[in-house]
């Protein structure tokens, strides 16, 4: 399945994210075998925020990805267009500032941020180039952009592996542990249909980001995609 297929399926993605809402952090680690907590860090690491920092957390869900900002002494706003995520998120931690919002029209305005992240949540933009130069819209000059999204794994037969455990492993293990597993069907094929490292840093490039480069995570499962604002 291509992403042009994916994007023609009568899918309600927000309403999707509100219905995995309550136990999406758990899903996640079990589906990841905690692998996660590794992926944040990383993405903390690239960020490198300072005291006082203006951080964005598009695609923040409940506001795991946004707490290490905050703990950091960054003003971190998580960002989300799941308002189920929202409300999970405000209710496990009511000292960070949740903002419903659109990644492709931003609540904020022009040069709002010293540092823009999104964590599993570009592919889930109709338009991912149009996504990216919207993070460009609300990132100051010589502001950073980090992405943490899954690609594809470096070594061919592991690639193969890592393709069955996604189409079949993921469905009967989320049918067990989520409280809506058809949602990381949706999911699994859309990690399947996403460009590869190179391809997505030249959707970033494009965008009109500048130095891009990017870092393979647990072998190419995950890549780390690094800009900075012109």
């Amino acid at each position: 399945m291509t992403r042009a297929d994916l994007d023609k399926q009568p899918i309600d993605v927000a309403q999707m994210f509100d219905d995995v809402a309550s136990k999406y952090d758990r899903t996640n680690d079990v589906l990841s075998l905690g692998q996660d907590r590794q992926w944040r860090r990383a993405v903390v690491a690239a960020i490198d925020p300072q005291q006082g920092e203006r951080i964005l957390d598009l695609a923040a869900g409940t506001g795991t990805s946004s707490a290490p900002f905050h703990e950091r002494g960054a003003f971190v706003v998580p960002c989300d267009f799941s308002q189920g995520m929202l409300a999970v998120g405000k209710q496990r931690r009511p000292d960070l500032a949740f903002v419903a919002g659109d990644g492709l029209k931003l609540p904020f305005a022009d040069a709002s941020f010293d540092a823009v992240t999104i964590s599993f949540g570009l592919r889930n933009l109709h338009d991912t180039e149009a996504g990216l130069a919207e993070l460009l819209r609300v990132t100051r000059p010589g502001g950073r952009l980090v992405v943490c999204e899954f690609s594809h794994p470096t070594w061919a037969p592991f690639r193969t592996v890592y393709s069955e455990y996604l189409m079949r492993a993921l469905p009967p293990v989320a049918r067990a542990v989520s409280s809506n597993p058809e949602a990381y069907v949706y999911l699994a094929e859309s990690i399947r249909a996403w460009p590869d490292q190179r391809g997505l840093a030249t959707l970033v490039q494009q965008a009109g980001w500048q130095s891009v480069a990017w870092r393979n995570l647990s072998g190419g499962i995950v890549a780390l995609h690094r800009a900075a604002a012109p």
